[in-house]
């Protein structure tokens, strides 16, 4: 009887703790706020940051944008990423245009050129950038140098724009608040490799991105979702 009574009380502490940490969770993500984050579609996003607006490969964004950039991230020179036509759509006399050294020769104004594994400050922002390659195939060879971006916002928090890549080891030991990732398939990692990497570095949440266009469909954001173990938000493409 005693331990019928021993073995009941563990089970309900077990049930308790466990009841609590979805509950944690669920709450966790109902906090996680992204309404300053924008989907253009592709790998195109915008970031509000108080009153700066920060636009990252800007591709096929809606004619009728009247948002003005104050920094452009370039992660790549595909021209996915690389929209010369998107960049004059945003473009102010003072906006500031961050990208790798073979990106940042061909554009005019203030350009910052940059290689992977640098710190740099900007403005209130701390900026770290991450190697972006492919593993397995010859789309974005590691010796590019291309990029991903650590945005660490003046609020707080961390985002990470991975560009495209696929789930090389550099991303294992990377922590943030939020992970936008591509999850299209055959030009970057699958929804399945975005996930495992994911549940690895265990951001507190993630934006998929680079699919429904190209590649990639909405099927595959939804079993991305459902193969994560971190809160999920698949954000409404803006047009």
């Amino acid at each position: 009887m005693k331990k019928l009574i021993v073995f009941s009380i563990i089970f309900l502490l077990i049930s308790s703790i466990s009841y609590s940490q979805k509950k944690e969770k669920k709450e966790s993500t109902r906090k996680m706020n992204t309404d300053f984050i924008h989907w253009y579609g592709q790998s195109a996003m915008r970031i509000e940051d108080g009153g700066k607006q920060i636009f990252i490969d800007p591709f096929k964004l809606p004619s009728s944008i009247e948002v003005k950039a104050d920094y452009i991230f370039i992660t790549h020179g595909h021209m996915d990423h690389y929209s010369p036509d998107d960049i004059e759509k945003i473009k102010k006399e003072n906006t500031v245009i961050i990208a790798p050294s073979d990106i940042a020769e061909k554009i005019k104004g203030e350009v910052i050129s940059v290689k992977p594994d640098t710190i740099f400050n900007l403005d209130k922002m701390k900026i770290s950038t991450i190697p972006a390659y492919n593993l397995n195939k010859n789309f974005h060879p590691k010796s590019n140098n291309w990029v991903g971006y650590i945005i660490h916002l003046s609020n707080g928090l961390n985002i990470y724009h991975s560009g495209d890549t696929d789930a090389i080891p550099e991303m294992k030991n990377i922590k943030v608040d939020i992970a936008l990732l591509p999850i299209g398939g055959k030009y970057t990692m699958t929804a399945e490799e975005a996930a495992d990497i994911v549940n690895i570095s265990q951001p507190k949440l993630v934006i998929p991105m680079h699919y429904g266009s190209i590649v990639g469909s909405q099927k595959d954001a939804e079993n991305f979702k459902k193969l994560c173990k971190v809160p999920v938000a698949i954000k409404m493409q803006e047009k």
